[in-house]
């Protein structure tokens, strides 16, 4: 919905309609506003109802798009049930929103003709062949969306009403110059800065922490240390790259499996290739090229004329010899020319993508059959290849069959493969070592039927010809660390925070004497500091411009360091030097996209406050 409101503030309308359709269709599955049915509701909305099937349908677009956008990132996200829950949620959400606006819309008498669809339609470069509307290709898309045409231009029109009130809401921000132009100076604006660090670590020897003190602060924060859920699997593990290794291939096979296949063997026609290279495309190097030649007509030596005369230098050296080329290696013009010469011969002034040559056929080497002995290696690793990997199909079957049929053990589906049940180290979701990090793996093993139930999971495919099944060997549920376990980085943390704390006061005393105009205190001086400056440590850096502008009196502030203090002097406060047009531009943009987006959440505010809107807890 937001991007509806960055189209509508853009002004491009018409278009911008056309595309949020689409996008809601393949996206959002507003099919739900097609009128309520019997089925279970998730939300009435002014009594409209939402079904559960509706906010099923967009919740798993959304899903779809999340994952296009994110890529192997969403698959960690996806284990997480939580997350799952809140994109559901922020789904339901959407969908009683655009309710809302409907109500709305209607409400305010808001209509979409039918010519107005029609253009729509007509006008939409997804349902165009070359720039011209194409009605077999437009009913091909609806169709794959899962519409009729009839009932495609029902949403399309439900679709387009709403948007009427959500363009004239946000189509109407605008931004004012001054406004632009006042943030940009604030953003650009630089300072100039005198600072001093007081260094926590030579207080850490003068603290102590007692175990009172460590236990108190873990009573009062055991929510800081809140122990993960963790597992220990065992497993199977069937993968033909390792079954591979284990297999014999007698010389006898590969030899037979060379007989058969000789067709994968043959090497070729190569033919080496000699030439003479004038760079450029332009007539003189071609003129150049003409009268070398016309030299060689003459009778002059190919050979001479290259070491003399191509600019292809390292060729030169050696009489323009390049090296033995197959057919459509080179340059196709070179190519053709080379493959059309008997040996000894050169061609005609040939012209290419490098400039213009004349190419010399040296010497020939007929296409042949590789000789065994070169390919024996290859073949032998090809067979062993295909042996485990046939083997592998066969066995990963009975893993899926006998770890199915006795779901409480491994033993049995192990001695049915002819391997052994291996074991894992303690992992919790977050650090699980390879392969137990893949998230089909997580998923798997942290799920209901393997941590409660205590089954054998399903057969996990890890890549091709490589799957495991897991059952859960150890598991401890999630919660809080004994404080035995976190009694030393308590001590730790209490140090640095009572040394942190004497770093504190003595930063005030200096302070307060440079206040004074005492100016023995170091001060490391930096002029024109930026906001994103990445040279001073970043609290320095905000504090500065939080500081107000200096004007008699000296300004001087303290900020707090991860390990210690530091003293700052604000001595000058610069304006930015120039602005160009185009930071003008892009801030006028983004003020402008977060002002409307400030009015549609305003907006569904406003009509869900004025509205009923009861959420059904759906089986």
């Amino acid at each position: 919905m937001l991007e509806k409101i960055r189209e509508g503030s853009q002004g491009v309308i018409a278009k911008s309609i056309l595309v949020v359709v689409i996008l809601s269709f393949a996206f959002t599955g507003v099919s739900s506003y097609l009128g309520s049915s019997s089925e279970p509701t998730v939300a009435t909305v002014n009594g409209d109802e939402i079904s559960k099937s509706a906010l099923e349908q967009a919740y798993q677009s959304e899903r779809a798009r999340l994952e296009q956008q994110l890529g192997d990132m969403y698959s960690a996200l996806a284990n997480n049930e939580n997350y799952l829950a809140s994109v559901k949620q922020s789904v339901l959400d959407r969908l009683i929103a655009d309710k809302l606006v409907d109500q709305t819309a209607v409400e305010l008498g808001l209509t979409v003709s039918d010519e107005q669809i029609k253009n729509a339609i007509m006008n939409e470069p997804a349902f165009q062949t070359d720039g011209k509307f194409d009605n077999d290709r437009y009913l091909a898309l609806i169709r794959q969306l899962g519409y009729s045409a009839s009932t495609f231009r029902d949403m399309m029109r439900n679709d387009m009403t709403r948007r009427q009130l959500v363009v004239s809401l946000v189509g109407s921000e605008f931004v004012l110059a001054g406004e632009a132009d006042h943030l940009a100076q604030i953003q650009q604006q630089t300072r100039d800065i005198r600072y001093h660090v007081v260094d926590s670590a030579p207080f850490i020897d003068q603290v102590s922490v007692s175990d009172d003190d460590a236990n108190s602060y873990y009573q009062a924060n055991q929510n800081q240390f809140v122990r993960p859920e963790t597992v220990s699997l065992n497993y199977i593990e069937l993968n033909a790259d390792n079954m591979a290794i284990g297999v014999e291939v007698s010389e006898q096979e590969a030899q037979t499996y060379y007989d058969d296949n000789q067709a994968q063997y043959l090497q070729p026609e190569k033919r080496l290739a000699a030439h003479i290279l004038i760079n450029g495309s332009d007539d003189d190097a071609k003129a150049k090229a003409d009268a070398l030649y016309a030299k060689l007509e003459a009778g002059d030596d190919f050979a001479e004329l290259a070491k003399t005369n191509s600019d292809d230098t390292f060729s030169a050296e050696k009489g323009g010899e390049l090296d033995w080329f197959e057919k459509g290696v080179m340059d196709p013009a070179f190519d053709d020319a080379l493959f059309s010469l008997a040996q000894g011969q050169y061609s005609p002034v040939v012209k290419s993508s490098f400039g213009y040559h004349i190419i010399k056929l040296l010497d020939t080497q007929a296409a042949a059959t590789a000789p065994f002995s070169d390919v024996k290696d290859k073949i032998i690793a090809t067979l062993k290849t295909k042996h485990a990997v046939d083997e592998f199909y066969g066995l990963q079957q009975r893993l899926a069959d006998v770890s199915y049929e006795v779901p409480d053990t491994l033993t049995e589906a192990a001695k049915e493969v002819g391997v052994s049940v291996q074991t894992t180290a303690v992992f919790s979701r977050d650090n699980a070592p390879a392969p137990f990090n893949a998230p089909e793996v997580i998923k798997a093993a942290f799920s209901n039927s393997v941590l409660l139930d205590g089954m054998n999971s399903d057969v996990i495919e890890l890549g091709p010809n490589h799957v495991l099944v897991v059952r859960v060997n150890s598991h401890t549920a999630a919660g809080t660390l004994d404080f035995d376990t976190v009694k030393a980085s308590i001590v730790a943390r209490l140090q640095q925070d009572k040394a942190n704390e004497l770093a504190r006061e003595q930063a005030q005393s200096l302070m307060t004497a440079i206040k004074a105009g005492d100016t023995s205190t170091e001060l490391t001086a930096a002029t024109k500091v930026a906001r994103t400056d990445q040279a001073i440590d970043s609290s320095i850096v905000a504090k500065a411009f939080k500081m107000a502008q200096p004007a008699d009196a000296l300004v001087v502030d303290t900020a707090a360091l991860a390990n210690g203090y530091a003293v700052i002097v604000l001595d000058k406060v610069n304006q930015a030097e120039s602005i160009d047009d185009s930071t003008l531009n892009a801030l006028k943009q983004r003020l402008n996209s977060q002002y409307s987006e400030n009015d549609y959440r305003s907006l569904i505010s406003l009509l869900k406050a004025n509205s009923e809107v009861v959420y059904t807890a759906a089986e």
